[in-house]
């Protein structure tokens, strides 16, 4: 745009040629003068006639996006029927299935309301394209269930698209559609992660590649990405340019910092480095590539081409819009989002393994609602794995929030989200709900929207209800405050919304500052508040998964760890918690195991056996190889079991470094010689024996077992690492998190443990959360700001961290205030672990 930026096109340019700048030759501009100039400065360059004929062309190149005419699919509608009549008729027989006894007198009045509604804005395609999709992965099998604004919705209910009864819900369908919004509603269905693709492509079958496409999205320059680039081009050394990268961490923000240079053994002074430097924090967000949105799909009754551009996704048989979603948005084009729940593909697996224990079918349906049980585990924080509820701070809340029924996981999956905690209602509600402040409610009206939540609003649905009973306002006008509670942080306009809402409050009789503290509410709500609907279709999930914990644990851990990636947790605190749980998880092992983990009887009750997709490195179809093999007979030895499932020398080394040769070839040491030495034979000697002796190997060590098991499983069913450095660790002072936990509060305390996950929530002021775990259980720990500013290296690279501070407790929350943190990892010798972590 300007003579300065010369050096950032040169950059840009280099970049896009995977080339140096100093390559890049002729593929640079010559000069810098082309940038947009000033009229003035035009005027003096060209002769006025030149400059009319420009204008003129200008004025005659007209057109609007807004021209742009999309039309809905067609083909949902049977020959002779109306896409109205077509939908009613699926609604109604869908109420039929949903309400056998009568549907309720308030359910059939949200119906009527709705499909009056959907009509006069003509979305009944749209509603018939989501219903097909969600048939179609029913009968297959795929779990999938809908969520988001669509769950206020009676006729999704209806349709089976969503699983929250309206009668049981206080819903707001205009917090879906209204009139007052200009665009086509927002259905979000959830499919099992490892099976979306198979609905994926029956939209691509259904309507060809030409008429389907996914939206894009466009990834932005962070500080990693553009120091990799902008330092390539510059032509810096490769390896420094990695290490730069690999020295910012998520929450160093988007400004790359003198000193973060500094760390890494640079002088930020230096002209490249500088000149890096500006660069690069020039660059932040300025769009990099585009990548496919997570399941945005663009359906037309014509040619896309016709309306947007497209083009092939570099995934085989998929098709891309080179916009993305606010585009399709502001466009009115019809979107529908499939997608990927990694919960969904664990209950289903779960489900099946039950099933298949038991003997008789189970689904979603039997599972029996309220039990007693389960909350009392969820009450105790004991929710690793569950879904929702498994993060530090939601295990935080669930003693203090205690639930005791469904509509609790609804405010449990809500409360513990940016909105809620910036707007004050936390600890307003759960004050109120230990009986500590009363609930009062400025009148009757009030009461209808905030009794369920004890008179603080947690939903965006109450603070639209608000809006109406309080305020005077429609509830289409309701639903624009909401659309500008998401953007005014980034934009602005709640102004408006201020003197509206404050002035009808106080014309109906409401003081001051109550409206005002209403509306101080609705600004800390800000982007992040959850509606009601969404949170009420996560907590049937919460329910669910944490049902199949408590009655289940062999199965649920099982499912868990066949869907990995999902979650917070790694497969080796997944086990861990199953062994807590009295399940016996046995390694994998080439004679039982099969590709993935499975249950075993073993004295009635069902034990885990590792599959071999633990083995780092491993491949399915060498797996299948085994189990169609083994399947003909047991394996003699480790040469039969190589030549029958035709397993190359890396695939042994891999089961051998395993452990899962034990039962054929002994000891890791001993299974990794002797495969070692196989060889294929030619067929002439495939029969002949050939003795040869095996050398006496020394048994491994415990602790060499454990980092063999960690480098190859990424678990242990050994002892935890920390039992076999805890005499060291008590040396130290160090105490486990056992001894932590019978702490009074105020103690001064000091803890070690493995670095499980750190987390740093945008909205806690620079606060980081670490979680450390040892042979007795996992300890929390909070790091102010201005130590992980002073201690940055050890917060972000130690495995095994020593954490030196004050314990601080709430009933049974407990946490460990850090003053000082210390590297321990050198203790840890070569066992490498992982940590997961979280914005």
């Amino acid at each position: 745009h300007v003579r300065a930026r010369r050096a950032l096109q040169d950059t840009v340019t280099a970049i896009r040629h995977k080339l140096p700048v100093a390559a890049a030759g002729y593929r640079l501009f010559p000069n810098g003068e082309r940038h947009l100039r000033s009229r003035a400065v035009l005027a003096g360059i060209y002769p006025p006639e030149l400059l009319a004929q420009s204008v003129a062309i200008a004025e005659r190149c007209r057109f609007s996006l807004d021209s742009l005419r999309y039309e809905y699919p067609e083909e949902l509608v049977p020959p002779g029927d109306t896409a109205s009549g077509h939908l009613r008729r699926l609604t109604e027989a869908g109420l039929g299935r949903r309400y056998p006894a009568g549907v309720p007198a308030r359910v059939r009045e949200l119906v009527e309301h709705e499909l009056a509604l959907i009509a006069e804005l003509e979305y009944e395609a749209y509603f018939l394209t989501v219903f097909d999709l969600v048939a179609f992965a029913k009968g297959r099998g795929i779990l999938c269930q809908g969520r988001g604004s669509a769950a206020n919705s009676a006729v999704c209910y209806a349709l089976s698209i969503t699983e929250v009864d309206p009668s049981r819900m206080s819903m707001l369908f205009e917090r879906f559609i209204s009139r007052e919004r200009n665009e086509p509603p927002d259905i979000d269905v959830d499919f099992e992660h490892q099976r979306r693709e198979e609905v994926m492509q029956y939209v691509y079958a259904k309507y060809g590649r030409d008429r389907a496409a996914l939206a894009a999205t466009v990834i932005s320059y962070r500080p990693k990405s553009a120091i990799r680039d902008v330092g390539k081009a510059l032509g810096l050394d490769l390896e420094q340019v990695d290490r730069l990268a690999k020295n910012f961490s998520w929450w160093d923000g988007r400004k790359v910092a003198p000193e973060r240079i500094a760390e890494c053994g640079l002088d930020p002074a230096s002209p490249v480095v500088a000149q890096l430097l500006q660069l690069t924090n020039t660059l932040q967000r300025f769009p990099r590539h585009l990548s496919q949105h997570v399941g945005g799909f663009v359906i037309s009754r014509g040619p896309l081409c016709r309306m947007v551009p497209i083009e092939n996704a570099s995934m085989p048989e998929r098709t891309v819009i080179q916009w993305d979603k606010d585009d399709l948005d502001a466009l009115g084009l019809l979107k529908v989002d499939c997608l990927a729940l990694g919960m969904l593909s664990a209950i289903r697996r779960a489900l099946d393994l039950i099933s298949q224990w038991q003997g008789r079918l189970l689904s979603m349906q039997d599972i029996p609602a309220e039990d007693p049980a389960v909350y009392e585990m969820i009450g105790h924080a004991d929710t690793v794995g569950v879904f929702q509820i498994e993060s530090r701070a939601q295990m935080a809340m669930l003693p203090r929030l205690k639930p005791d029924n469904f509509y609790d996981l609804v405010v449990e999956v809500a409360i513990v989200r940016p909105g809620p905690i910036q707007g004050g209602m936390v600890h307003p509600y759960l004050r109120r709900r230990q009986g500590l402040e009363p609930v009062t409610y400025p009148s009757e009206a009030v009461r209808g929207v905030l009794e369920r939540t004890l008179g603080v609003p947690i939903f965006q649905e109450q603070v639209m209800q608000l809006a109406v009973v309080a305020a005077g306002f429609t509830p289409g006008e309701a639903d624009q405050l909401r659309r500008s509670m998401a953007a005014w942080k980034r934009k602005g306009g709640l102004g408006h919304f201020e003197e509206r809402l404050i002035g009808g409050m106080r014309e109906r009789g409401y003081n001051e500052s109550f409206a005002r503290q209403i509306f101080a509410q609705i600004q800390g709500f800000g982007e992040y508040g959850f509606p009601e609907s969404h949170a009420a279709s996560f907590a049937l999930l919460v329910y669910v998964s944490a049902w199949l914990k408590k009655h289940h644990p062999a199965a649920f851990c099982c499912a868990l760890l066949n869907s990995l990636p999902m979650g917070f947790y790694s497969a080796s605190q997944l086990v861990q918690d199953a062994q807590r749980h009295g399940v016996n998880v046995l390694p994998a092992e080439v004679t039982v195991s099969g590709w993935a983990c499975s249950l075993e009887a073993q004295g009635g009750k069902p034990a885990l056996r590792l599959g071999l997709n633990r083995v780092k490195g491993f491949n399915q179809a060498a797996a299948e190889r085994i189990v169609a093999a083994r399947a003909a007979g047991d394996f003699a030895d480790a040469p039969d079991l190589a030549h029958r499932a035709a397993l190359d020398r890396g695939e042994l080394g891999q089961l051998a470094a395993a452990g899962a040769l034990a039962s054929l070839a002994g000891h890791r040491r001993h299974a990794a010689w002797e495969v070692a030495g196989i060889e294929r034979l030619p067929p002439l000697l495939a029969g002949a024996g050939f003795a040869e002796t095996a050398p006496r190997l020394a048994v491994p060590t415990e602790g060499q077992n454990i980092i063999a098991d960690y480098a190859t499983l990424g678990l242990t069913l050994g002892r935890h690492p920390l039992a076999l450095l805890r005499e060291g660790l008590r040396q130290r002072r160090l105490l486990s998190a056992g001894e932590i936990a019978m702490l009074p509060h105020g103690r001064l305390a000091r803890a070690a443990g493995l670095v499980t996950c750190r987390q740093r929530p945008d909205t806690t002021s620079g606060v980081t959360f670490v979680t450390l775990e040892d042979e007795t259980g996992m300890v929390n720990v909070v790091v102010w700001r201005d130590l992980a500013e002073r201690q940055r290296r050890e917060l972000i690279a130690a495995q095994l961290l020593g954490v030196y501070g004050k314990l601080e407790r709430q009933g049974e929350v407990i946490h460990l205030i850090a003053g000082r943190l210390v590297d321990l990892s050198a203790l840890l010798g070569r066992l490498e672990t992982r940590s997961r972590d979280f914005h």
